[in-house]
């Protein structure tokens, strides 16, 4: 299809975005821009009862969070999922990005953050001292986000921004709250705190760090392209685009840490691999001795093996090793039978 030559590329553009909005929120479903700020912003309105119940709610979830992620209870994590609320004040960031106006909605977010993991911490001194953190699946999913995580963020971001400016698919609200991993991530933060272990916990809080960008993201693009962004600017006198920066800027922030760790996970993948592969060449012949499993844990690799008899000299596993992993990386054979022994470091 062509276009008239009078037609500049942003006029294009325009003509597009125009098109594509009456398909996804149709003028007689759109909700207003005062409607979507009584409903984003805590400061509009009746502000007493919002942060009473924002509050209340977000404490409530919290505690439920933390139960669910204490006691490896998937389906208490997506109860308090449900009934957390800290996506609105997000989604205010959002709406107040494009908007160009201070609403109040980070400050709110960062004493909710602070709120949530210090719940966890509190929650947390159950745990004995010696607790595997790892061993529970609540926690081991929320500590290594990945690129996977931020793509699911964003498509959950944009669901949940059409959802809010739509009035006939306000029901799918709860599925989005499910979807988007908000407060067990902090909860998972303060009990990694609570037990000491910082790197965990900043993992944790990467993962909920990436997602509040995503629905931020999401929701600046939304809004923007549903036309509110417009309406400000109009009502300001100022012309309109200028939020653009603001969300590509978040999408370099979330992005590039993101890939990183997704290409790391994916190294990690191959390391593991091949040195399975060179473990059960090692152990070939040795009747009855098997790798059950292979692990990269605080940069060291461990391999666990069975072996009914004496296992072969490692030196010939660290040979078989040789540059199919990268140098430096410390070996460790783990037998069934509970002997250890450190195979010293690829390399050294």
């Amino acid at each position: 299809m062509s276009y008239p030559s009078k037609y500049s590329g942003s006029c294009l553009f325009g003509y597009m975005m125009s098109k594509v909005r009456a398909r996804v929120l149709p003028a007689s479903q759109r909700r207003s821009l005062d409607e979507l700020t009584q409903e984003l912003i805590l400061s509009t309105g009746d502000t007493t009862s919002k942060r009473s119940a924002f509050w209340t709610m977000l404490t409530l979830s919290s505690i439920i969070a933390a139960g669910g992620v204490l006691t490896d209870s998937t389906a208490t994590v997506i109860g308090a999922m449900i009934i957390a609320p800290l996506s609105t004040p997000i989604m205010g960031i959002a709406l107040g990005s494009v908007l160009r106006r201070r609403t109040g909605s980070v400050t709110v977010v960062l004493l909710a953050c602070l709120l949530v993991i210090a719940i966890g911490v509190v929650m947390s001194l159950v745990l004995p001292s010696n607790y595997d953190l790892l061993s529970n699946s609540q926690i081991s999913s929320r500590t290594s986000p990945d690129l996977m995580d931020l793509i699911a963020a964003l498509a959950t971001g944009f669901a949940g921004a059409i959802a809010l400016a739509r009035r006939d698919v306000a029901a799918v609200l709860p599925g989005v709250a499910i979807a988007i991993s908000l407060v067990p991530p902090l909860v998972v933060v303060g009990v990694c705190l609570g037990q000491l272990s910082g790197w965990l916990a900043l993992g944790a809080l990467a993962l909920f760090v990436s997602n509040l960008f995503a629905l931020v993201f999401a929701g600046m693009v939304v809004f923007a392209a549903l036309g509110y962004a417009a309406e400000a600017d109009k009502a300001a006198g100022h012309p309109a685009g200028r939020a653009s920066v603001a969300m590509a800027l978040l999408f370099v922030v979330v992005f590039v840490p993101l890939t990183a760790n997704t290409v790391a996970t994916l190294l990690l993948n191959v390391w593991t691999g091949r040195t399975r592969e060179a473990a059960q060449q090692w152990l070939a012949d040795e009747p009855g001795a098997s790798v059950t499993s292979v692990d990269m844990n605080s940069r060291t690799m461990y391999i666990q093996v069975r072996n009914p008899g004496e296992l072969p000299p490692v030196q010939s596993l660290l040979d078989r090793l040789e540059g199919q992993v990268p140098d430096g990386i410390p070996i460790v054979v783990d037998a069934s039978r509970g002997r250890r022994i450190d195979a010293g470091e690829v390399g050294g």
